[in-house]
């Protein structure tokens, strides 16, 4: 994919200005739960809910919801394929790009209206997984997307990789793109995530995650395979079920914090 370059003139400002941090949590269901929301959203200031498809359900919802407006951290849906079984990390194909908004818009709506009940304002989207991989590559669908959530709500931000064909196509919609980074996850030297199936696929050493988070904001770049690749890095995500999520979260508000770069939510 094409890569929006950072580097200190490019993002000096916004270094200055601050950086969100966000998690992917409410990734339960039923009984089950996956990682430590209570203790994530202690740290984050953005959640990133799942929204039922691939993982959490209307009662993990609701209390997700409720945790994360009673810490005053912004509320967002995070739908995904509906592939509960894969946990929504593999491809769903032969679904027409507008029957697969329109999925999206369902899990959306979803959300909403559990957060009304909480006093809660969705503030973004943002796809999970395998959707994501997808949609960051396939402009068709990235714009299926992209209108599906300005003709649903025009406030709504996208929270996007950085660098993905969903940065262009909310441009050119009008919809506000919000760039992520992944903190724990490693990058190819295009820019692009390492499959999970790959060595250093995962990084969960809290130093070395804490390290590449200051770097992604100050410097706007991401060391992979010996090659620094430039990113823009607006919202930092650490993923709610990688290995010591909440150590490794931790780790990156410190040093964050040490380096004088504020940690606040990008939606207002």
């Amino acid at each position: 994919m094409p890569r929006t370059r950072g580097g200190v003139d490019g993002n000096g400002d916004r270094a200055r200005a601050g950086v969100d941090l966000n998690s992917d949590v409410g990734e339960g269901f039923g009984p089950w739960r996956m990682g430590d929301d209570a203790a994530m959203l202690d740290i984050v200031t953005t959640a990133n809910i799942a929204c039922g498809f691939h993982a959490g359900d209307p009662l993990i919802m609701a209390r997700t919801v409720a945790m994360a407006v009673e810490r005053g951290v912004r509320v967002g849906a995070h739908p995904g394929y509906n592939d509960l079984w894969g946990y929504g990390r593999r491809r769903v194909s032969g679904d027409a790009p507008a029957d697969i908004a329109t999925m999206v818009l369902y899990q959306v709506g979803a959300l909403s209206a559990i957060a009304a009940r909480e006093g809660c304002v969705l503030s973004h989207v943002k796809l999970h997984g395998a959707l994501s991989n997808v949609a960051a590559e396939d402009e068709e669908l990235a714009a299926a997307i992209g209108a599906a959530i300005r003709d649903t709500d025009p406030r709504l931000a996208w929270l996007v990789p950085a660098g993905s064909a969903m940065v262009a196509v909310g441009e050119r919609l009008g919809v506000r793109t919000v760039s992520e980074v992944f903190a724990d996850r490693g990058y190819d030297s295009s820019g692009n995530l390492l499959p999970r199936s790959q060595p250093g696929a995962l990084v969960d050493d809290p130093a070395a995650v804490a390290r590449r988070a200051v770097r992604m904001v100050r410097e706007g770049m991401v060391s992979a395979s010996g090659t620094d690749v430039p990113l823009r890095a607006e919202s930092i995500c650490v993923h709610g079920d990688t290995r010591g999520a909440v150590e490794l979260a931790s780790a990156v508000r410190r040093a964050l914090e040490g380096a004088a770069l504020a940690v606040r939510p990008f939606a207002t």
